[in-house]
């Protein structure tokens, strides 16, 4: 079966370079109608122009695709409902969002500013938030949308000065999470992307050798696959170098202590026994975790749940 797009309508933001433009170029391969976001503003977020946008849209029009240039700050409500009119009024529809965007300001924690911390934050996560709520609606009057976020190493795992941007990126699990749940009804997947590319947000931070092998293009693939017809939802999925994995959340059994033990020195000698790996699991709500310790509470007193 070959994945097509044919009549989808997709938005990526900051398609402009790097990854979004690489997401938008196979999506407009594959039959989709793209609307090409970019901001046009440096790697840190400061000036803007909607020349890396439109170059997209020219690249996808010279190969026989349809495609739109939106300039919308991904922070800005009114811009980026201005974005979904544009879209709404030249083809109807609002199928797929490819939340991209994305900007840096590194330094360890101590030397980051609050101001850029916070503008580091508003992109990555309000950004994603903001076009998801502009899209929503018409999803789930559609019976059928695929919300991707990107989030990042930097936030599943950590890496040196990006407390910002770890921080934010981790954030696009929970609103992963939370817009599965509500959107399942509605025939809404959302998925969460871990890449893993040489762009200009990371063209510093690379040796030659290990940029080369890291295209874009080979990250793009994984979003397709995601934002399909038949693809999953609530899923964190890794890409890069051609490489692909899923990520999952786990949490041990752990131990209940009764209401005379709960001290913290019982929490320490039993440390190694809530740590134990062999006994991982995976919630599916937060219920599900909830619930697992609320009822050996409930059976160590002896108190019928339900």
């Amino acid at each position: 079966m070959t994945i097509r797009f044919d009549d989808r309508v997709v938005i990526v933001t900051g398609a402009g370079n790097g990854l979004g433009r690489s997401h938008a170029l196979q999506f407009a391969e594959r039959g989709a109608k793209v609307v090409v976001n970019d901001f046009g503003g440096a790697a840190d977020g400061t000036g803007g122009s909607s020349e890396p946008a439109e170059k997209v849209v020219a690249e996808i029009a010279a190969a026989g695709g349809e495609a739109l240039a939106h300039g919308a700050d991904v922070t800005n409500v009114a811009q980026v409902d201005d974005m979904i009119a544009k879209a709404i009024e030249k083809w109807g529809r609002i199928d797929i969002l490819v939340n991209n965007a994305g900007i840096l300001r590194d330094a360890s924690f101590q030397k980051t500013s609050p101001e850029d911390f916070e503008a580091v934050v508003r992109v990555h996560l309000l950004g994603s938030a903001i076009c998801a709520h502009a899209v929503w609606p018409h999803m789930k009057e559609a019976g059928f949308g695929r919300i991707i976020l990107t989030a990042s190493t930097s936030g599943v795992y950590g890496n040196f000065g990006q407390s910002g941007y770890g921080a934010a990126k981790t954030a696009m699990i929970g609103l992963m999470n939370v817009l599965t749940i509500e959107g399942a009804k509605y025939g809404i997947h959302v998925n969460t992307l871990i890449p893993g590319a040489a762009t200009r947000m990371t063209e510093d931070l690379l040796p030659p050798a290990i940029r080369e092998v890291m295209q874009p293009s080979a990250v793009s693939p994984l979003v397709l696959f995601m934002a399909s017809d038949d693809g999953p939802s609530r899923a964190i999925l890794a890409a890069g170098s051609g490489g692909y994995a899923r990520t999952y959340i786990l949490e041990t059994e752990g131990i209940y202590l009764p209401p005379e033990e709960q001290t913290p020195d019982a929490i320490a000698a039993r440390f190694d026994e809530l740590s134990d790996k062999s006994t991982l699991h995976e919630y599916e709500d937060g219920s599900g975790e909830f619930m697992k310790f609320v009822g050996k509470a409930a059976a160590h007193l002896g108190v019928k749940l339900g």
